[in-house]
């Protein structure tokens, strides 16, 4: 997009899911457990608005709300109020909802983000980040609407950014960077299939050539509700964009109301849902039941020591300590639990970059198809690193560690009992290796002489040995003895060796014995004599050692060349 320019707001809703209460009352926090909690078993009259009720402030989700504030660079406010946001939905029991808006100052104000978008480092300003109680959930059939109040009260982070973004895959980037400080942070899980995200987007293009710092030249904003996936995210934006260039080239542009539409899933297209002519007057007012609280600097100071080592600490330490590349890296630490399972891996002295190459492609290739997190799968850090050893001490082959990694998962079994069961240890000895060589080359000789041309006829010869020993000869050592072997057939020099036993025989016997009569053997009067026109290069040396051991010197050796 050239001509126009797309100014793109984020307001991203990560409930906390890491505090045992909810955030107004001593309710268990259902986050995790929401999709298979019975429906309305999880709460108290404080979640229902029950007349007389007192809530009361929960401390860590204040906690865990200010360090996603101290992380984001806000500023922090001195006291900490909270507010009551006055309207009626049947998902809101109290007929109002305690949250925060900016005045008094929320957790967090006017903060800004570094983060990562196609190998480009982008910058966020941040409005604000709030903490407020979270809605019931509610399920709209045909003909009637179903509530259930178990999220009612839990605590709910709303960070409200400005318009920055140009492009949806910014936008997702910059989500994809939130979820990832939420995780590592131990905030939340923020797993949208839990429900823990959601997200409204504010889209508007302008004329590229104008200045978008000045809110003048800004076109009409137009607001999407309650997007539940990054990737709806992602088509919604660019539809919209779509959508109002079109009005743009029509002319029409500037008759579009400010408005409120919705994603459609279906369709894949926003919705008209109402006008935005003037902003909802909300009646905030300080939530009397609720006194104003002292945020202690010292508090605030211990709370920025805990911060854990967040996604971009863990990536620059990957790739400077243990050598992944930029993009390995970035693909690992995009999930808290898939870098955790690395950091495991690393921790039983696994080798950092097959660790890595494993992880980031046969283990998330796995959950990618079947749609799966890598806590779901059986395969843990201690029987990938098992895997791995076996491959480097050449008890199984690359080939054969692919068939052990899918048997682990699906039969459940340890790397051990899956080789042993399916007979996959390899045939290491070079002797037994040697022999079948011998045979194969024997078989094969048209084969030997095109090779003389064509090299890649080797694949061919490691085909035939793989073939002989059912796929369990060592790849490398395998490929090592057939090439020598081929090399030394094609490039021998050309010669003829024979042997012929003198008058000096006294019929000892030692080169018969030697050569158990494959080269010599009496003849009828009791003397040794040779019995092959031609020596074969392969007896070359049995042949040199029965001559050096006749007493007599009887044997004689004709090389030709």
């Amino acid at each position: 997009m050239t001509k126009y320019k797309a100014l793109i707001g984020l307001e991203m809703h990560c409930e906390i899911t890491q505090t045992q209460s909810k955030v107004f009352s001593p309710t268990r926090n259902g986050a995790i457990t929401a999709n298979t909690d019975l429906p309305n078993s999880n709460i108290n009259q404080i979640d229902m608005g029950f007349p007389g009720i007192l809530p009361t402030v929960n401390k860590e989700a204040v906690k865990k709300a200010l360090m996603a504030s101290i992380i984001l660079n806000c500023k922090q406010p001195e006291y900490l109020y909270f507010e009551r946001k006055n309207y009626y939905y049947p998902d809101l029991p109290k007929g109002y909802q305690i949250t925060q808006e900016t005045k008094p100052a929320p957790i967090g104000i006017y903060g800004e983000l570094t983060y990562e978008c196609k190998d480009e480092i982008k910058k966020v300003r941040i409005n604000n980040i709030h903490l407020e109680e979270d809605s019931a959930s509610m399920t709209h059939l045909e003909n009637k609407s179903l509530i259930n109040y178990n999220r009612s009260g839990v605590p709910l982070l709303e960070l409200v950014t400005e318009p920055d973004f140009h492009t949806a895959d910014e936008a997702v980037a910059f989500l994809e960077t939130m979820r990832s400080i939420y995780q590592y942070a131990g905030i939340s899980e923020a797993d949208a299939k839990k429900g823990h995200t959601r997200c409204d987007v504010n889209v508007s293009i302008m004329d590229s050539e104008l200045d978008d710092k000045d809110p003048k030249n800004w076109g009409t904003k137009v607001e999407m509700k309650n997007i539940n996936s990054f990737s709806g995210v992602r088509d919604a934006i660019n539809y919209e964009i779509e959508r109002q260039t079109q009005l743009k080239e029509e002319g029409t542009y500037d008759e579009m109301p400010q408005q409120t539409r919705r994603w459609d899933e279906e369709t894949l297209s926003t919705v008209y849902m109402r006008e935005k002519v003037d902003a909802i007057d909300y009646r905030y007012y300080v939530e009397p039941n609720i006194p104003k609280i002292k945020i202690d600097s010292k508090w605030l100071d211990q709370i920025k020591k805990e911060i854990p080592k967040l996604a971009p600490e863990r990536k620059e330490q990957y790739i400077n300590e243990y050598g992944l590349t930029n993009k390995d890296a970035r693909t690992i630490v995009k999930d808290k639990k898939v870098a955790d399972y690395y950091e495991e891996c690393i921790s039983l002295n696994c080798n950092p970059k097959l660790a890595s190459n494993w992880i980031t492609g046969n283990i998330l290739g796995y959950l990618n198809k079947y749609d799966l997190t890598i806590n779901d799968i059986y395969l843990t850090p201690k029987m990938l690193v098992s895997i791995i050893n076996m491959i480097e001490e050449g008890k199984i082959s690359s080939k054969q560690s692919k068939d052990v990694f899918v048997k682990v998962i699906e039969d459940e079994m340890t790397p051990e009992e899956v080789v042993e069961k399916l007979g996959l240890t390899q045939i290491t000895d070079e002797k037994e290796l040697t022999n079948i060589v011998k045979e194969i080359l024997e078989e094969n000789p048209e084969q030997i002489e095109a090779y003389k041309s064509q090299p890649r006829l080797l694949d061919y010869f490691i085909g035939q040995m793989m073939k002989k020993t059912k796929g369990k000869a060592n790849p490398s050592l395998a490929s090592k003895l057939l090439k020598e072997a081929l090399d030394n057939k094609i490039n021998r020099k050309e010669y003829k060796m024979k042997a012929k036993v003198s008058d000096k025989c006294i019929g000892c016997g030692s080169c018969v014995a030697i050569t158990e009569s494959k080269i010599f053997d009496f003849n009828d009067d009791g003397l040794a004599e040779c019995k092959v026109d031609e020596i074969e290069e392969s007896d070359k040396e049995l042949a040199e050692t029965a001559r050096d051991n006749c007493p007599t010197g009887a044997i004689e050796l004709e090389e030709e060349k």
